[in-house]
């Protein structure tokens, strides 16, 4: 499927696309949206023959919609449902996985909530983790969602991953830069 960066960016556009269309309609769910389109790109996930037709180019879009009729009419949502007619009409159908990742992140973003991936070397109990998890928030003044990892390679201290940013106070960082230094 081409360039994974080309192929973000143009989930992120339908994304916010599908984010503005429920941002018109008043008494539509977000939540509920991203449940349907979840819901879709499983149905397709899940099924081999499903992810052929809807990849393969041989097979019409007016094939798909007759797929897409079948399978989700009455099922999702109609903002979902006409969503996914749109995006059989531009052949997008095949990155439902990636809109819904950026959806979930948009959604997030409207929230005030952003996701840390924290890596410590050992495993943190919940008050430490709890701590952390506050000072974060506090710091960056937004709800924080905490994915904790165990790496024992960093040694000790924390890497923390915000939006692709990344603060690395670990030893094995520490020393790296040191060893960096003496070379030159």
């Amino acid at each position: 499927m081409g360039n994974s960066k080309t192929s973000e960016l143009v989930a992120k556009r339908w994304a916010k696309a599908l984010i503005e269309l429920t941002l018109e309609e008043s008494g539509i769910s977000k939540e509920d949206v991203l449940a349907d389109v979840r819901s879709v790109a499983e149905t397709i996930n899940t099924s081999e023959e499903l992810k052929t037709v809807i990849s393969n180019p041989s097979v019409s879009t007016e094939e798909k919609q007759i797929v897409i009729c079948k399978l989700f009419e009455g099922k999702v949502m109609p903002i979902v449902y006409n969503f996914l007619f749109v995006l059989n009409l531009r052949k997008r159908l095949s990155i439902i996985d990636e809109i819904a990742d950026e959806f979930q992140k948009e959604l997030e973003e409207l929230k005030n909530i952003v996701r840390v991936d924290v890596t410590s070397a050992i495993d943190i109990n919940e008050e430490k983790k709890e701590d952390i998890k506050n000072r974060i928030s506090e710091k960056l003044e937004k709800d924080v969602i905490v994915d904790w990892t165990v790496d024992s390679d960093i040694i000790a201290g924390l890497v923390f991953n915000i939006n692709d940013t990344v603060v690395d106070n670990s030893i094995q960082h520490k020393l790296s830069e040191l060893c960096k230094k003496i070379i030159r």
